[in-house]
């Protein structure tokens, strides 16, 4: 098969392949590549239309990568809001989400009694949630950081343990996960790994 007619179905089977992605992040960027391709493939052949298409295309998913990586870091992306650790909201999303869950945190069993739950939002929509429970000396245990998968890019847990005051008002200093969480992102945005576990200074960070 010629280099060109390769160039041409991967670039079809990317652009396919971005549209089954669930975090938006990821779509953008596979798209992007995709119609990258496709103007290639296109340009090469002179099939002009095609080619103006995938520029005003691969011109959107610039703009849009452009305008979600400028929030990254905002303070108005996300907000986090303490809820009843026994609320029926925050119990709907722990059933709703339960497959997920135990794949992630095999061992979570449930609020801790007298732990503490806070959610993460942004704008209307619920993007996950934290569950912690204080262990003494103002050190709090994440029992669950979950986050629904097309905001699995970091953000919302950049934005809560190194943007947000909300743990520090509530007296927390540092904050520590339970050992053995599966598939860590912790490292990456500033966490220690410290005994099989990932721990922060939450006044240290600010």
């Amino acid at each position: 098969m010629p280099v060109l007619e390769v160039v041409g179905w991967v670039g079809s089977a990317v652009v396919v392949w971005s549209m089954m992605q669930q975090r938006i992040l990821r779509l953008r960027f596979i798209n992007l590549v995709g119609c990258l391709l496709q103007i290639v493939y296109n340009s090469v052949l002179g099939v002009w239309p095609v080619v103006g298409l995938n520029v005003v295309l691969a011109a959107v998913q610039l703009v849009n990568l452009y305008r979600l990586l400028g929030r990254r870091h905002s303070e108005e992306a996300y907000e986090v809001l303490r809820v009843d650790p026994q609320g029926e909201y925050l119990h709907h999303l722990l059933a709703r989400h339960r497959g997920d869950i135990e794949r992630f945190t095999p061992g979570f069993r449930g609020p801790v009694p007298g732990g503490a739950a806070y959610l993460i939002v942004k704008g209307e929509e619920t993007v996950g949630y934290v569950l912690l429970h204080d262990t003494g000396d103002g050190v709090a245990q994440i029992d669950l950081d979950h986050v629904v998968e097309k905001y699995r890019d970091l953000t919302p847990g950049e934005f809560v343990f190194n943007s947000s005051d909300i743990l520090v008002e509530d007296g927390y200093r540092r904050v520590r996960t339970a050992p053995g969480v599966r598939e860590p992102y912790y490292d990456r945005i500033g966490f220690t790994e410290v005994g099989g576990a990932y721990e922060l200074d939450l006044v240290g960070a600010r």
